[in-house]
């Protein structure tokens, strides 16, 4: 059948409008880049973000080499130029460094590819967590376990008190680079400074909300509440050292700038709940009045929590269910709506969402159309449609699991880079 002049032009005109918004018949242009972090076999698979329909696909090259052993945890810079990736190593004790631990520091290519630049040691023993602070220069990296007194010989000796610590280094916008900054908080006349910041016992994870930065300690259920100094990244407390939160088993914390979320995997029942805060000026922690939130009935161990972009929804991400319709191996996901006046929550109709086998860790979208969750149990990510409305999740258009690498633990995001 032939076109009429008319068609003829308007089949061109519908072309060019494609290409000029970098679309094609599958799909749109990349409007980012995912990464995950995969422990059997010490790897980082790259994806790119297809715009209209949030499907992934891999990076010319990928997996990569994660430059060291055990890949626990990666943050990405601000302009997404720098990704660190925290290597766990294995053998790591209170007793010293594990084998192949450290932090990789990658760059990242106009096509998504990571390419390795170097590697620094966190002064501590075990790293566990990283963040940066608001402005994107200053990296804290968590170590589970903070150095002994150092020996004749200026070596740390074991740790004897079980108490985690945090190093912090400035991060070069240019190249990347790290350099250790020394805690020159409270120190003795005529001692040097120490290389680290001590705090609570236990830590597994910390966050950084405004001027604040919180570390979660579970041998003891609190929080470690330092103040950012913005201009030199240096840490301070302004209140107590650590501060009571609550919980039985505290596996979580995040939030926004606003509020913090911190999750319980113990409620003397089986679903385990939130604690909603609010951040003081020193700080602190305080809770919202009512809004301790029960998880949803039949799930079990949440693990990990997201607040949107938006600031109006939390997601938490259950490592297994009592309800075996929910996901292919019982795993879920729970979604909330927060009040934005009180911080309180309401559990969104829905929910709790499919996942893949053992989520850990996820992430949003810059566009804030997608979420993307790392499964470990199977080694995939799970994609995600944001009703922005509702806050209600449903599966991408074009299939919504992607294989990964095996044993997943965290995942990255950034914008496309030019």
């Amino acid at each position: 059948m032939k076109l009429s002049l008319y068609g003829r032009l308007a089949m061109a005109l519908l072309a060019s409008v494609a290409l000029g918004l970098g679309m094609t018949a599958c799909g749109g242009g990349t409007i980012g880049y995912v990464w995950v972090l995969g422990q059997q076999f010490n790897q980082i698979a790259g994806f790119k973000v297809d715009d209209f329909t949030g499907n992934l696909t891999s990076i010319a090259g990928s997996p990569v080499s994660s430059n060291g052993t055990n890949p626990v945890m990666m943050v990405v810079k601000s302009g997404g130029r720098f990704v660190y990736v925290i290597n766990q190593g294995t053998g790591g004790s209170q007793a010293g460094k594990g084998t192949s631990s450290g932090i990789s520091v990658f760059s990242v290519g106009g096509d998504g590819a990571l390419t390795y630049l170097s590697n620094y040691e966190s002064q501590g023993f075990v790293p566990m967590w990283a963040q940066f602070d608001g402005g994107g220069t200053f990296l804290y990296v968590l170590d589970k376990y903070s150095p002994g007194p150092v020996d004749s010989s200026g070596v740390p000796t074991a740790n004897t008190d079980g108490t985690g610590s945090i190093t912090v280094f400035q991060s070069d916008p240019n190249t990347g680079r790290l350099t250790l900054i020394q805690n020159t908080q409270s120190i003795p006349p005529g001692s040097a400074a120490p290389t680290f910041f001590k705090v609570g016992v236990a830590p597994i994870m910390m966050k950084t909300t405004g001027s604040c930065l919180l570390t979660l300690n579970t041998a003891d259920q609190t929080v470690s509440p330092y103040s950012i100094n913005s201009s030199t990244g240096q840490l301070s407390f302004t209140g107590p050292q650590t501060q009571t939160t609550g919980t039985l088993s505290a596996s979580s914390i995040n939030g926004n700038g606003q509020y913090t979320y911190i999750t319980d995997t113990d409620n003397g029942a089986d679903a385990g709940r939130v604690f909603p805060y609010t951040v003081g000026t020193n700080c602190n922690l305080n809770s919202v009045t009512g809004g301790i939130e029960p998880n949803f009935a039949g799930t079990l161990n949440p693990d990990y929590s997201l607040v949107d972009i938006s600031g109006k929804y939390l997601y938490v991400l259950n490592q297994s269910t009592t309800n075996t319709t929910v996901g292919t191996a019982f795993s879920s996901m729970s979604a909330f709506t927060i009040n934005t006046t009180t911080g309180q929550l309401s559990p969104i109709a829905g929910a709790p969402f499919t996942t893949g086998s053992g989520p850990v860790c996820m992430v949003e979208d810059a566009s804030s159309q997608y979420i993307y969750i790392s499964n470990h149990n199977d080694g995939t990510v799970t994609g995600k449609v944001i009703d922005p409305t509702t806050g209600n999740l449903s599966a991408l258009s074009r299939g919504s699991t992607f294989t990964a690498t095996g044993q997943a633990t965290c995942l990255g995001f950034s914008g496309a880079v030019n």
